[in-house]
């Protein structure tokens, strides 16, 4: 199997580089300044399988056809990549891996059903520089086809990729999809104060904000009526206990959870963006929230709050105190 990883950052470089170091055929495809650095000095990951370096190649653009092109650029930049790479990806099965809800459905509009299957990485990585990213935590790997049946080509695919993830498939994509929507959720806080998840989430008070983020969502979620479905290691119950929990005690609860994650500092997606200076992926996390919210004429004030939040830190390169933080979201 011919395989291109579009998005040579934590995810795509980390599934690149495992299926190169099993021989398969992989290369990545990135922007110009990856190319040259990966080019000409290799990709390295450290972290729970121990150091690797990889000899990879990269190129700034598809030029031949692939049989897979799993897609591991953030949400907002889907359409760009799409668009200058079309040529090549018409007749290729392709995989997404973003965070929320709106991969497969911007995919939809360039590609036919069975070309599109979608995927919940529960595995985790930091980027840390062009060419290099710590591989923090293991997880399995979630495919599903989110327009129709689960096929035969899905489950060729969830074999190939077993290889270096544990897979698992699912006819309930979207469920899941909901559900680490919560998982993402908090992932907003190290961003606003600009800390490891680590350091946030040893703080009681970001702990009990967290939990807030959720109860919001959930009753969002079940004002509107979708079905949740349970993650491997992250059960529905899980997240349905912890919120219905008075504070003190989900806080406690949630706190122990996030900081055994990882033994190296675990930076979420949106700091990480932040760090690189990039647009990050709220708009698809805690702006889903925001978005069913409004589609519905149902109250997210919380998540509206923090997605405004992020976006101010975005424009300012400005981090906020906890004190600060806790203090803009009083009351909400």
């Amino acid at each position: 199997m011919k395989i291109a990883v579009i998005g040579p950052g934590a995810i795509g470089g980390l599934v690149a580089g495992y299926l190169k170091h099993r021989g398969e055929d992989v290369f990545l495809v990135g922007r110009k300044e990856a190319v040259e650095a990966i080019s000409k000095n290799g990709f390295e990951i450290s972290g729970t399988r121990g150091d690797l370096k990889i000899k990879i190649d990269i190129v700034p653009k598809l030029g031949k056809k692939v049989d897979l092109a799993i897609l591991t650029v953030k949400t907002q930049d889907i359409e760009k990549v799409i668009k200058e790479n079309l040529a090549y990806l018409k007749n290729t099965i392709i995989l997404t891996t973003q965070n929320g809800i709106q991969a497969d459905k911007i995919l939809a509009k360039y590609f036919s059903e069975e070309k599109i299957i979608s995927s919940i990485v529960m595995f985790g990585s930091t980027y840390l520089g062009l060419n290099k990213i710590v591989h923090n935590f293991e997880g399995k790997w979630i495919i599903g086809r989110p327009f129709m049946k689960n096929d035969t080509k899905a489950e060729e695919i969830a074999v190939f990729l077993n290889k270096i993830f544990p897979v698992i498939t699912t006819d309930d994509i979207a469920g899941m999809k909901w559900l680490k929507v919560f998982v993402n959720a908090n992932n907003c806080l190290p961003a606003l104060i600009g800390k490891s998840m680590q350091e946030t989430f040893s703080n009681s008070e970001l702990c009990k904000l967290s939990m807030r983020i959720w109860q919001e969502g959930l009753a969002i979620i079940t004002k509107v009526g979708i079905k949740l479905v349970s993650l491997p290691d992250f059960p529905l119950e899980r997240l349905e206990k912890l919120a219905a929990l008075p504070l003190d005690e989900s806080a406690k609860i949630f706190s122990g959870i996030m900081m055994n994650l990882s033994k190296e500092p675990l930076y979420g997606s949106i700091l990480q963006s932040i760090k690189r200076n990039r647009l990050s992926e709220i708009d698809y996390i805690n702006g889903a929230f925001v978005a069913l919210a409004k589609e519905h004429s149902i109250c997210a004030k919380l998540n509206g709050k923090l997605v405004e939040l992020v976006h101010t830190v975005e424009k300012s390169k400005r981090f906020l105190d906890v004190k600060e933080l806790i203090e803009k979201t009083k009351g909400l």
